[in-house]
């Protein structure tokens, strides 16, 4: 069988109307995750942060000897204890949640653990799919059939999320397997692209795009384009044919992860990291 690796990049953006990006994301040879702080929310920058560092811990961030959907269905539940843990200690932050869409490499396929509206695409052959559920109750009411996709697009409460890592709430991911053939492109992102960018435009941006470095930044000036509301997260990843490099760089790490998750602040549209090392 054929060996297989990641080729990836990851880009975070303020958006043009938030002062504090409380997106966080993660992109290395083995993992690959987006956490978005729950907006309207106090401190989701520390919520998505902590969920995010949590991930970095090994054995995730590192080689996958054992059995990824088992480790990362741990590193998950340590995620939530962290803040559970957190809230405790501070009053402030009993209210701080995060979404968080993951992706655990193991040489064939990923295993994939995901809570919220963050979300997990598939594109394959030039056709696009959403991997990932999002769990808010406009998507409930699709599954019940009492909306159509159409109208969920436009709903009110699109938002509102009845799953997320939330002290005191519901912290049951999603768990799944996700097998990968060469030449599948991934793209986990936060809401602030699949909220407002078309399905459609993003299967063009990434079919379109020769590098996951481009497809980065062509989804991230999407959003940017349609009035850049939230934060924008995006990691795109190849699966590429050949091993991974034993002595490849340092995962990358953006948003409020990267800047300790304590309201870290930026100016209108600066971006907070694009970069791609595994597919220079």
């Amino acid at each position: 069988m054929a060996h297989l690796s990641l080729r990836y990049a990851a880009g975070t953006d303020i958006g043009r109307r938030r002062r504090v990006n409380e997106d966080s994301a993660l992109a290395g040879p083995s993992l690959l995750a987006v956490a978005d702080g729950m907006g309207g929310h106090p401190h989701g920058d520390v919520a998505s942060a902590a969920a995010i560092t949590v991930l970095t811990e090994a054995p995730l961030a590192g080689d996958l000897d054992g059995d990824p959907a088992a480790a990362l269905a741990a590193a998950v539940a340590r995620a939530a204890a962290r803040l559970e843990e957190l809230a405790a200690g501070d009053p402030e932050l009993r209210g701080m949640g995060t979404t968080l869409t993951a992706m655990a490499w193991d040489g064939a396929g990923f295993a994939v653990a995901h809570i919220g509206d963050s979300r997990a695409y598939l594109l394959r052959g030039g056709d696009l799919f959403q991997i990932t559920r999002d769990h808010t109750m406009v998507q409930t009411l699709v599954d019940e059939g009492r909306l159509t996709p159409d109208q969920a697009a436009n709903h009110p409460h699109g938002s509102t999320l009845l799953r997320a890592l939330l002290p005191g709430g519901d912290q049951r991911p999603d768990l799944f397997r996700q097998d990968a053939a060469p030449g599948d492109r991934y793209l986990l992102c936060s809401d602030g692209l699949s909220g407002f960018v078309p399905a459609g435009a993003i299967r063009d941006a990434l079919a379109g795009a020769a590098r996951p470095a481009d497809a980065v930044a062509r989804l991230i000036a999407l959003a940017d384009a349609a009035g850049g509301p939230d934060n924008i997260t995006c990691v795109v990843a190849d699966v590429a044919e050949g091993a991974a490099d034993p002595a490849g760089p340092e995962p990358l790490l953006l948003g409020a992860a990267a800047g300790g998750g304590r309201g870290r602040r930026a100016r209108r549209g600066r971006r907070a990291g694009t970069a791609g090392p595994r597919d220079q």
